[in-house]
């Protein structure tokens, strides 16, 4: 069966893809830290028709080389652009590697609340010695030790969104209570390095669970929404996607495609060109990478509607692919009807296409079921 028209994402994180972005960036350095800066970038994003902007996050700086850059925290961004927008969608990038998971529950439920139901997360790790020293833990190490925090820290996050179950707030003036403490579920999980207790300390996210984005093989499967694919090609991305999805994984599958456009000025060979004298941009396997004019742009998207679910671009140069892709790529997409615009007041979930789960705690699974369906 085809795939619905394409949903887009974009990064906003710093300047751009390129490490030496800043370089190329409309503005001073020091306004990067500002939130009139984040404001304006999240302001485009959102009236060009992206369904979700993400915000990439390390404790650890950004840049390493001669140019090290400064950001702040993710979270910290990502809940000031849901009180700044109203319709587009906000994922941070988080990581359980050394952070504890009750902690990022709490974090991830509260976007959801302040952003009224419009909160992601992009499932991060910690790989890093210096991350490790930076949180004063022992070092994670390995890929299959590094797997397994992300896996059990997902568990408990989305455990403890669903320890409080959808009424468990009944604001009852007669019996002044405001909580039905039956309602109210211990997660009780034990994993091989920590065990949580729980309940949560805030209620339901409006979502449920808010919508969770993680690179296939980092966690479960099918304990994500959007499985966020690569590939050097088009075929590899779609084949990617087509594993992603297959036999009840991911629900959606989104292609991570890192974009440097031709501007009125400049193409996009020389823009690249101009900003490979301060740093290398090196490919990524994990990452399809698109060169050249707008219109090329849009015929791959066409190509992959159909094939993937949406699609995540990462921009050159923010300040100078972003202006491009909202005035000449989104626009064509629309009119051809290969994407699609988040509608006002519809969480990011129903936006994506995904239903409202179920908290696992459910004491009358029945009866929920008929307050979702009349919802």
């Amino acid at each position: 069966m085809p795939r619905p028209a394409l949903r887009l994402a974009v990064e906003i994180d710093g300047d751009g893809a390129h490490p030496a972005a800043w370089r190329r960036a409309a503005h001073s350095p020091g306004e990067l830290l500002t939130p009139r800066r984040l404001a304006r970038v999240a302001a485009v994003a959102e009236n060009a028709g992206y369904t979700l902007v993400t915000l990439d996050d390390s404790i650890l700086p950004p840049g390493r080389g001669a140019d090290p850059v400064g950001r702040i925290g993710a979270v910290e961004r990502a809940a000031f652009v849901a009180a700044s927008t109203s319709v587009i969608g906000v994922a941070p990038v988080l990581a359980t590697t050394y952070a504890e998971p009750f902690h990022v529950s709490s974090q991830l439920s509260s976007l959801d609340h302040v952003s009224a139901g419009r909160a992601g997360w992009v499932v991060g790790v910690e790989d890093d010695a210096e991350a490790a020293r930076a949180w004063g833990r022992p070092r994670v190490e390995g890929s299959e030790a590094l797997a397994r925090e992300a896996r059990d820290g997902l568990r408990v996050v989305r455990d403890l969104w669903d320890s409080w179950e959808d009424d468990a707030v009944i604001r009852s003036v007669s019996t002044s209570r405001y909580l039905d403490r039956s309602r109210l579920h211990s997660i009780d999980f034990t994993g091989e390095t920590y065990s949580v207790k729980g309940p949560s300390i805030v209620p339901r996210p409006p979502q449920g669970r808010p919508v969770v984005l993680a690179r296939p093989g980092l966690v479960p499967a099918e304990l994500t929404d959007v499985a966020l694919v690569g590939g050097g090609t088009a075929a590899e991305v779609v084949d990617a996607a087509a594993a992603a999805t297959a036999d009840g994984a991911s629900p959606l599958a989104f292609a991570e495609i890192e974009v440097a456009l031709d501007t009125p000025r400049e193409t996009a060979r020389e823009r690249i060109t101009d900003l490979e004298r301060y740093a290398p941009w090196a490919p990524r396997p994990d990452r399809l990478r698109y060169t050249g004019s707008p219109a090329g742009l849009v015929e791959l998207l066409a190509e992959l509607s159909g094939r993937v679910d949406g699609v995540r671009l990462r921009p050159l140069v923010l300040d100078e692919d972003l202006a491009v892709l909202s005035r000449l790529v989104l626009p064509e997409l629309f009119v051809r009807r290969l994407a699609a615009r988040p509608l006002p007041a519809t969480t990011l979930r129903t936006s994506l296409g995904l239903a409202r789960p179920l908290s696992r705690f459910t004491t009358d699974g029945a009866a929920a079921l008929v307050r979702e369906e009349n919802r």
